[in-house]
Parts: structure tokens; sequence; C-alpha cells
């Protein structure tokens, strides 16, 4: 995933400067996804249901706080796909007669690696935005702008 940091100021719809409190809940929405992986790691819709949670806790909040939720919101509901195909895949050459084959291999060295960064942007993102920058990301970043109008 390729990400940008943008000054509040001249991002999309942001031109203040957020609160101690808001950068917090923002920094929280990425953090909940990482805090669910530590409790539901063969299950990749766990991550994606803590993140909806802090989501409609949080949908009435401030245009940054709100943003934020819908970009971990959005990376983690394509993960869910990503994660799940990969997951079913396995349990059927575990508990099958079916063969691993070069195609699945291939498959979970990418979903592996698309975890992976996905892991590092939201630790990086969480840590920016906690410090009241605003971090857009590369696909995300313009679909939550989309989903989230000011």
């Amino acid at each position: 995933m390729e990400l940008f940091e943008r000054p509040v100021a001249q991002a999309s719809g942001f031109s203040y400067e957020p609160g101690e409190h808001e950068s917090e809940k923002a920094s929280n929405s990425y953090l909940m996804s990482l805090i669910a992986l530590m409790g539901g790691l063969p299950l990749p819709i766990i991550n994606l249901i803590a993140t909806f949670i802090f989501y409609m806790g949080n949908r009435n909040g401030t245009h940054f706080v709100r943003w934020h939720c819908t970009q971990a919101l959005l990376s983690q509901f394509s993960l869910l796909f990503m994660n799940s195909f990969g997951f079913w895949w396995t349990v059927s050459i575990v508990f099958t007669d079916r063969e691993i084959t070069s195609d699945w291999i291939a498959y979970v060295i990418t979903v592996i690696l698309f975890n992976v960064t996905e892991f590092i942007a939201t630790i990086y993102t969480a840590v920016q935005t906690r410090k009241g920058r605003h971090v857009s990301w590369w696909f995300y970043g313009e679909l939550t702008d989309l989903l989230c109008p000011r």
C-alpha cells in the first residue's frame, strides 16, 4: 500500500487541526483492528467486526474521526475477502484430498505480503493520526473521500 501524508489544513475537507480527543479516537480506529488481530487471528471476520463496532460508536463524531474510522473499516473489509478465501482454501487442503498447488502457494504468499503491508501501514497511520496528521492510503483514501463527505 502506498501511503501519503497530507497536512490536515490541506487535506480535502479538513480545514482545522484536530483536537487531542479527535486524534486519539482516529488513531484508535486503526488500533482496533490490531487488537482484534491478537484475539481472533485464525478467523478473518473478527478484525472487521471489531473495526465495525468502533466505527458505529464514532459515526456521529467529527469529520476527522469519521473519515479515519471509515478508512480503517474499508481496509479491513477488503482484507476479509482475501483472508477468507485463503483460509477456506487452506481448510479444504487440510481436510480433503485437495493438493497443495503452485496457485495456492502464490495466493498464500500474496495474502501474507498484503497482510504484513497492511499491518505496517496501520501502525504507521495510527501513530501519525495520533499526532493529528492526516494520512490517506492509496485507493482507500480516495474511496473514503467519496463515502465520508464533509
